[in-house]
């Protein structure tokens, strides 16, 4: 008889697609300590973040996997399963395999509903069933192949310790069985992302090349890139696209840009580059939509300098500071300085002008954020590390879990973090409380926040070396139960140090004002401060009220 397993895909996470997500990606030579990393930020209102976990586990011939995704029902429909899967946490394995996503669209016509297989399904089964980036790329294209995809178009991260690859995705449209796709490995001394647009243009036909018929070739090291066999011929088919197959851009054929798309997604590339190369600018013409001066950016640049992971983490709580679309620079920012803009992301003014807000790295509606590790010279339980947390970004600070570990942290599990329900157990609901203090009132406490991140994420890093120091002579059964432990005291410190952050917010900054600390950070008895607005919106006061609040003495100096 065949034995049932059924994957809870949403079940396991409490997660809904989610279109507008962010993948940095840095190379292992791009990188400070020569590790591959790659980050997620999983946009999307309506659901609270939590931690997947799949443990490992071999199975019986026969045994069959029912899909749970969020694509249309699909009643008595199975994947067959593999005989071992290993343990996934999040989304890394214990080979270290982390595979992330953002999600393009692109040509909506192109979606197969009747397909089994969702991104997120895919990616999932893949990082249960693969050991390296290219065998995870394999595994994906022959599913999609044998089962069919039915989400739209799909920008992939896949990275082990060793490599990284972007990947995209799209269907071929009702009763079309696979997809056409195309798979780029990042060089290693080079820093990549996408955000929610299509990234690959041209597709090398060269020696390193290969299409799906020759997919097996994809473990020689020297191939650096691979491609359906019909990805340019089907552009054809449907007329997106008539030149030589040397000018084929994938972007261009299945994603066609527009000032929109460029500037909500592109525009967080930029920024990230921007970070950490001094020539990004030139690029603006294209961030502004004059596609006729610039009409792309780079799909992966060398940095200036290699990057520490601490700057990746920085790196995504980025609102284009210091930049020409910097969020906290005019009145929109309101009278403290918020970075962030409520939705819609249009609106009008009350002449009908149309107006559009910027859209960040960082921003209040992410489910979770993580930061991804992979060290190659360790072994793999303690060198894959996912830094994670639920909620924004920038609002939080990175917990790191170890990719062998078999207990979810508490604050962490999709069961303690109901969407529509507070609890002081949650991850998500106490970072979330912190957050929406902060935000209305984000230049007069952003500071007592950046002194909690700060302070936790300098216990964690300095505690590493401690950790690789106190498993180098345990047992592999000790040794996961030891990270088992260590990652649940981390989250356990982190929600204890947000618990005690609230309620100091919440005493400090009572009834606006900003009460007075000493230098061990308790409060006075008496004394405290009544700070007025950001000068850039005093000043816009003037612009908007005219004489309304003006000083009665002032009128009358100007009439005199």
């Amino acid at each position: 008889m065949k034995r049932l397993f059924v994957t809870l895909l949403l079940a396991v996470l409490g997660w809904e697609s989610a279109s507008a997500c962010t993948n940095l990606i840095v190379g292992k030579k791009a990188s400070a300590d020569g590790s591959v990393m790659c980050t997620y930020n999983c946009d999307g209102f309506g659901f609270s973040g939590s931690l997947s976990y799949s443990p490992a586990g071999w199975h019986e011939p026969g045994e069959l996997i029912a899909i749970h995704g969020w694509g249309p029902p699909h009643e008595g429909q199975y994947v067959r399963q593999v005989e071992y899967t290993y343990n996934v946490v999040g989304l890394m394995n214990e080979k270290q395999v982390t595979i992330v996503e953002t999600t393009f669209d692109g040509r909506l016509e192109l979606v197969n509903r009747d397909g089994l297989l969702d991104y997120f399904s895919l990616m999932r089964l893949a990082l249960q069933r693969c050991s390296t980036a290219r065998e995870a790329i394999k595994c994906m294209v022959e599913l999609v192949e044998e089962y069919g995809y039915n989400s739209s178009g799909e920008t992939l991260t896949i990275c082990d310790p060793n490599e990284a690859w972007i990947m995209e995705i799209i269907g071929k449209g009702p009763g079309k069985q696979g997809a056409v796709w195309v798979a780029l490995r990042v060089p290693d001394d080079c820093i990549c992302a996408h955000a929610n647009l299509s990234r690959i243009r041209q597709i090398p036909l060269g020696k390193t090349s290969i299409s799906s018929k020759n997919l097996k070739k994809i473990f020689n090291p020297e191939i650096d890139c691979v491609y359906a066999h019909d990805v340019i011929s089907f552009a054809r088919e449907k007329g997106f696209f008539s030149g030589k197959d040397e000018d084929f851009s994938f972007r261009d054929a299945y994603c066609p840009i527009d000032f929109e798309n460029v500037r909500y997604a592109d525009a967080r590339v930029w920024s990230f580059f921007r970070h950490h190369r001094t020539d990004m600018d030139q690029y603006l013409p294209y961030i502004n939509g004059e596609f006729d001066v610039c009409d792309h950016l780079p799909l992966w640049v060398k940095p200036d300098t290699k990057l520490s992971l601490r700057d990746l983490q920085q790196d995504m709580r980025d609102h284009f500071e210091g930049t020409p679309l910097d969020m906290t620079s005019d009145m929109t920012a309101g009278p403290w300085g918020m970075p962030i803009r409520p939705l819609p992301m249009h609106f009008k003014d009350s002449d009908s002008l149309a107006y559009f807000r910027e859209r960040p790295i960082a921003c209040q509606q992410s489910g979770f954020t993580m930061t991804c590790q992979m060290r190659s010279w360790l072994p793999n339980d303690v060198g894959g590390v996912t830094w994670f947390n639920c909620d924004d970004a920038n609002m939080v600070a990175y917990v790191p879990l170890y990719c062998c570990i078999t207990q979810v942290p508490d604050c962490f599990r999709p069961e303690n973090n109901p969407r529509a329900e507070f609890s002081d157990q949650s991850a998500f609901w106490m970072n979330n409380w912190v957050a929406n203090m902060v935000y209305p009132r984000y230049s007069m406490m952003i500071g007592d926040l950046r002194k909690a991140q700060k302070e936790l994420e300098d216990y964690y890093f300095a505690d590493q070396d401690k950790v690789l120091d106190d498993i180098k002579d345990l047992m592999p059964a000790d040794r996961q139960s030891y990270l088992n432990k260590k990652s649940i005291a981390y989250a356990e410190k982190m929600m204890q140090r947000w618990d005690q952050l609230a309620k100091f917010l919440i005493v400090r900054y009572n009834d606006q004002i900003v009460r007075h600390v000493d230098e061990n950070g308790q409060f006075t008895r008496w004394g405290h401060d009544t700070p007025g607005y950001d000068q850039q919106f005093i000043d816009a006061i003037g612009k908007s009220t005219g004489d309304r609040y003006l000083l009665k003495e002032v009128i009358d100096r100007r009439e005199r």
